[in-house]
């Protein structure tokens, strides 16, 4: 039996969380991230901000640029912590096969559990329903037979969205997209892609598997099965995170330079973002550098405080890596990984004390 596979991702989940709870708010570009003096960042902004072309990991100071018009608004992650719990509750109703991604983002198995509801789209309407009832929250939703058709059909059907792929379209449902629509092909891999011929997903899909892995490595196999509506992996559920990371694999080996500390930088923001939607805060961050000729490391640093201030790993994993580059080194994959996790309520303005190596 063919599986079904639920992607669950809730609207510009903190914006909206502020917005439904300060009805002022509603229709107005809301911004939440932290003040532009102390070099915030912008965590989520709500569609209407999103129009002048404010997005998550900007610059707060460029996002009040903008959109001057914004309200800007300090996190509140408890709050958005006490609402995760009740979304996830509610998909847990429906099936214990719950693999949370971040507070606002889930997949599920569905698999064999849909016919008491008349079927996929009726089961995936039956959770909007539930969470717009519980939270005031709209829910964008994709069904399909694995993870990676799903995560694209919610993307596409944002926001308050239900896209259902029937078992046997995948193929044709994804040749048509933009390769940027694919997981993990962001705007740096989109440009190598179009540079070697590739536009569509059609394209990757209809390249011999083989010149997708002599230019791209390893990561050539996975975009090209991607492209081919092939995905294997399970819904893993987790009962306690150990872990929050970010990996990047690069179309083109980068040598040390502005490049490279980029996406150092665009790493770190996610895991600190990860980390603040996931509620903890972490006291060992970790760097991954895989070099080359496949060459992988890893190097670490402990504090006796946690944390999960995205400056404060960058900090950290810029002076592991400073302390490991040569020149001549290349590297095909850049990763941060934080762990020894805590829960996290660091207030703001706390001050924190220096990192300590781990013997």
């Amino acid at each position: 039996m063919g599986r079904t596979i639920i992607h669950a991702d809730l609207d510009a989940f903190y914006a909206s969380v502020e917005q439904h709870d300060n009805p002022a708010l509603r229709g107005k570009p809301v911004v939440v991230g932290g003040p532009p003096e102390n070099r915030g960042v912008v965590t989520t902004a709500s569609y209407e901000a999103r129009k002048f072309g404010v997005r998550s990991a900007m610059p707060m100071s460029r996002a009040l640029r903008l959109c001057p018009n914004a309200i800007r608004i300090s996190p509140r992650f408890g709050r958005y912590a006490e609402i995760s719990r009740q979304v996830m509750s509610i998909f847990r109703s429906v099936t214990p096969l719950v693999e949370p991604l971040s507070m606002d983002e889930a997949f599920l198995d569905v698999t064999g559990r849909h016919a008491p509801y008349g079927g996929a789209k009726k089961l995936a309407q039956h959770l909007k329903d539930q969470v717009k009832a519980t939270t005031g929250l709209t829910l964008s939703i994709g069904v399909g037979t694995n993870k990676t058709v799903a995560k694209i059909a919610s993307d596409a059907g944002k926001p308050d969205g239900l896209v259902v792929v029937a078992p046997g379209t995948e193929a044709a449902y994804l040749e048509p997209l933009p390769t940027r629509a694919l997981w993990g092909v962001g705007p740096r891999s989109e440009k190598a892609l179009a540079d070697a011929g590739f536009r569509t997903v059609a394209d990757l899909a209809n390249s011999p598997q083989e010149r997708l892995e002599a230019l791209f490595g390893s990561r050539g196999r996975e975009l090209w099965a991607m492209a081919n509506g092939r995905d294997d992996r399970e819904v893993i559920t987790e009962h306690e995170r150990k872990s929050v990371g970010a990996e990047t694999t690069f179309p083109k080996d980068l040598p040390d330079g502005p490049a490279l500390r980029e996406e150092l930088a665009n790493i770190a923001q996610g895991v600190a973002e990860r980390l603040r939607r996931s509620g903890a805060r972490a006291r060992t961050i970790a760097i991954k550098l895989r070099y080359h000729n496949f060459r992988t490391i890893t190097r670490q640093m402990s504090r006796t405080e946690p944390t999960d201030d995205p400056a404060e790993i960058l900090s950290t994993v810029s002076s592991l890596l400073d302390r490991v580059v040569e020149e001549g080194d290349e590297f095909r994959l850049l990763g941060i990984h934080a762990s020894n996790l805590s829960d996290g309520d660091l207030r703001e303005g706390e001050n924190l004390p220096l990192w300590a190596e781990r013997g």
